[in-house]
C-alpha cells in the first residue's frame, strides 16, 4: 500500500477489526474491502518471517439474539447517513404491530446489543425516532438534503436514560445487588451517567437514570434474586407485578 507503512502489531489489528466487522454482519463492504484485506494478510506474512499466517481462527466473537439485516439493507441506510440524503421505508414495528410508511431525515447508525438500529428525524411524527433496521423495507433513498440535529439534541433525546427508548431521562433507578453479585455488576457500565457504591456489607448500589422502564425491567430481571430495587416505587410496582403475574402462570401448570 504506497504510502501506507504498518508495524506487524497494527496489521494484526486490522485483521482482527476485519474478522469482527465480517462477524457483526456477513458481506458487510465485502466487495470493497477484500483486495485491502487481501493486501494486509500479505503484508502481515512478509513481516513476520517463520510464522503461520495470521490465525484468525483463535479469534471467537459470540452474538447473542442477533436479527439478521441483510446486506443491501444495511449499505442503503448506512450511505443515506453518510451522505446525508432523506430515506424512505416500510416499518414493521414491534410494539403497535403495524405497518407504516416512514419518511425520515437519518442521523446516526447504531449498533447495540448485537442488532442494528437508525436514529433518525421522523418528518411525519415531526421528532426523533430509533428505527430497527431488521424492521425495514423497501428502503429507498429520496431527493434532498437530510435534516441535521444536533449531537447534543439526539444525546439529550435518545441517550439520556438507559437502553434505546427516546426521551429525556426521568428517573433514577437505585438497585443494590448481592456481594456475589456485585463481582461484575461492579465493572458494568449499564449508562454513562450511571453512579455506584459498595456497601459496608459488601453489596453494590447502582444508580441509572431512564425514561422508560421496558428495557431497564428486562436487565433487572435477568438478575432475579441478586438484586433488590429501592426505587422509585413505580419501578418496584412493574417489577412486583411481573414476577407475581409469572408465579401465577406457573402454579397454573
Amino acid at each position: 500500500m504506497p504510502g501506507l507503512w504498518f508495524r506487524a502489531d497494527e496489521l494484526e489489528a486490522l485483521l482482527v477489526m476485519d474478522d469482527l466487522l465480517e462477524t457483526v454482519q456477513p458481506g458487510v463492504l465485502h466487495t470493497q474491502f477484500g483486495p485491502l484485506r487481501n493486501k494486509v494478510r500479505q503484508l502481515l506474512d512478509d513481516a513476520i518471517q517463520g510464522r503461520e499466517p495470521f490465525p484468525t481462527h483463535r479469534i471467537r466473537i459470540l452474538r447473542s439474539h442477533a436479527r439478521l439485516v441483510p446486506t443491501p439493507n444495511l449499505t442503503a441506510v448506512a450511505s443515506t447517513v453518510v451522505e446525508r440524503r432523506r430515506l424512505a421505508f416500510r416499518y414493521a414495528g414491534r410494539v403497535a404491530g403495524e405497518t407504516t410508511h416512514r419518511h425520515v431525515a437519518p442521523q446516526r447508525l447504531v449498533y447495540y446489543r448485537d442488532q442494528w438500529y437508525l436514529d433518525a428525524w421522523d418528518e411525519g411524527k415531526n421528532a426523533l425516532r430509533t428505527f430497527s433496521i431488521d424492521r425495514m423495507s423497501n428502503i429507498k433513498a429520496l431527493d434532498g438534503t437530510a435534516r441535521d440535529v444536533a449531537d447534543e439534541e439526539l444525546d439529550a433525546l435518545l441517550t439520556a436514560g438507559y437502553g434505546l427508548f427516546a426521551g429525556p431521562a426521568k428517573h433514577k433507578a437505585r438497585l443494590v445487588f448481592t456481594a456475589e453479585r456485585a463481582r461484575w455488576v461492579a465493572d458494568e457500565t449499564w449508562h454513562p451517567d450511571q453512579t455506584g457504591r459498595f456497601l459496608p456489607d459488601g453489596r453494590y448500589e447502582l444508580t441509572v437514570p431512564y425514561a422508560d422502564e421496558r428495557e431497564l425491567v428486562g436487565e433487572i430481571l435477568r438478575h432475579g434474586p441478586d438484586v433488590e430495587v429501592l426505587g422509585p416505587e413505580s419501578l418496584i410496582e412493574v417489577i412486583r407485578g411481573r414476577l407475581e403475574h409469572t408465579v401465577r402462570k406457573l402454579r397454573s401448570k
